[in-house]
């Protein structure tokens, strides 16, 4: 009874530390008969305080049935400090990548020469044993001899298999190496093996604001926005500073335009603004604020995050901004609480060398898979690519393929900092794609061995866990902006709902 009472206190205590300005709300159970909210048009009011401090980004999402209450308090509680733990592991600290690769679609414009666009790869000597000996968790102790050096270049596509199996599993390996499975990816497989590939450590290059912006910034969002969002050139992008003159154009044209397409392509520019919103956020939480006497200081700017994301600032496009990284969020939340049973198998194993380390890593792992897999108002992705199966299949290719070239136009990035780290959420979010879409295959898999219908290599389960640790840490930071925008007023909230603590309790315990 006691540990009860303690228990009810301390998430009190903690509800009280985390609303501070604004009350939270909770989508109920007879939710799903209603219809999903529209997202608010701001409009302008006297009170400036209300715009700053992001009242309006609160309620129901669109395309899906759960509320960003929910989401903040099932992050910042439960998943954000675990997530964050998970990627300061070895197995997830290092990530292999080609930042030498020539821009396939446009001349390249030279490469940022600000010392913050630098990438300082990880001399192989710092590299954990069982990862630099080709990625592919082979035979450990012998790791040294030529022949099974040969034989894990040959399976490099089993990143996350311990190889202590039978020999016939180790003979199918080999074989599925050969087996071209480009067509179940959503992004472009990463030559590994190129000489122009190197280790990062990404502790020691954290995603940050390097100074990279300008034209040669701008190309590269304008190319994924307007090349491979389904949308045609006539409609234009609220707030698109390459787009004409529109006057007094508050986007609503464009979102008429948007609400008319299928869910598929719906979803589609959704996810592309919710990774543009994430990293817009890392950039303004990481700013160099002062160069001092040879250290540097960096942390939040206020004044930036209020340019990209404040109502008032924005014409309201910053809320539908951060809206979309809470569906980005849901998604990916989504495919992880479904590739569980690929990690939950005994023979798994996060290889780097190291056994307690690797113990350590799987532990945690799984103690994230669980969590996502209790979250209770998942994406429901069965509702995509339902209709007549043709048409469906179609559509699927599509939607694939305009995502494989977005992974493509990374190369096109002239900051090697921000190309590495938008190479490594691309890759995630193409990770998380293949994994809502492989439903069949992973409930399919052998409990005891491994399956060829499925399979992750290590790099797409670094890039996977990484890049939604980045979407973690967005939700988390905008909670800290929110703080640092709020006055010495509450902030008026509405309609809003408060929550209640026996549903904080579900989320958090």
């Amino acid at each position: 009874m006691l540990n009860a009472t303690r228990t009810r206190g301390l998430l009190v205590l903690l509800l009280g530390l985390f609303c501070g300005h604004f009350s939270w709300g909770w989508f109920q159970n007879n939710a799903k008969s209603k219809s999903p909210q529209k997202e608010p048009v701001y409009e302008e009011t006297s009170d400036s305080q209300d715009q700053s401090c992001l009242c309006h980004l609160t309620g129901v999402l669109d395309d899906c049935f759960c509320d960003i209450e929910s989401i903040d308090v099932f992050n910042n509680f439960k998943i954000y400090p675990h997530i964050r733990k998970l990627t300061e592991r070895d197995f997830f600290r290092y990530y292999k990548v080609n930042l030498k690769r020539p821009c396939p679609f446009w001349p390249d414009d030279g490469h940022c020469s600000i010392k913050d666009c630098h990438v300082e790869p990880c001399p192989e000597s710092k590299v954990p044993v069982g990862i630099k000996s080709g990625n592919y968790n082979k035979f450990s102790q012998a790791a040294n001899s030529a022949s099974d050096m040969r034989e894990c270049e040959q399976a490099h596509e089993l990143g996350a298999i311990n190889s202590t199996l039978s020999n016939q599993s180790k003979e199918a390996f080999a074989d599925w190496a050969h087996h071209d499975d480009a067509q179940d990816h959503f992004c472009g497989l990463d030559d590994e093996m190129s000489p122009d590939a190197e280790y990062v450590d990404l502790l020691l290059n954290p995603e940050r604001y390097t100074g990279y912006k300008g034209p040669s910034a701008w190309r590269v969002w304008n190319s994924i926005y307007e090349e491979n969002c389904f949308k045609p050139r006539s409609v234009y992008r609220p707030l698109n500073p390459l787009a004409p003159s529109r006057g007094d154009d508050d986007g609503e044209g464009f979102y008429n335009w948007l609400e008319g397409l299928c869910l598929e392509k719906r979803v589609f520019y959704r996810l592309i603004s919710g990774l543009h919103s994430s990293i817009n956020i890392h950039l303004c939480a990481e700013y160099l604020l002062d160069e001092g006497w040879g250290k540097s200081v960096w942390g939040p700017n206020v004044h930036e995050f209020r340019q990209r994301f404040d109502p008032a600032e924005t014409k309201g496009e910053g809320t539908r901004r951060l809206k979309n990284l809470y569906f980005l969020y849901l998604i990916e939340l989504r495919a992880l609480s479904k590739v569980a049973p690929y990690f939950e198998r005994s023979f798994i194993n996060l290889y780097t060398g190291n056994t307690q380390e690797d113990s350590t890593t799987k532990e945690l792992l799984l103690q994230i898979l669980n969590d996502t897999k209790a979250f209770p108002m998942h994406f429901d992705e069965s509702s995509m690519f339902a209709g007549h199966k043709m048409e469906s299949k179609t559509l699927k290719e599509e939607f694939r393929l305009h995502f494989k070239n977005i992974s493509r136009i990374m190369d096109c990035v002239g900051c090697s900092k921000c190309r590495l780290w938008g190479t490594l959420q691309t890759q995630g979010l193409g990770t998380a794609l293949r994994i809502l879409f492989s439903e069949k295959e992973i409930k399919n898999l052998p409990e005891n061995s491994p399956s060829k219908g499925f399979q992750l290599t290590r790099q797409e389960i670094v890039a996977l866990l990484n890049g939604f640790a980045r979407l973690s840490t967005s939700i988390k930071e905008l909670h800290n902006f929110r703080m640092l925008l709020k006055d010495h007023r509450d902030c008026r909230t509405g309609s809003s709902r408060t929550l209640p603590l026996d549903h904080i309790s579900n989320l958090l315990l």
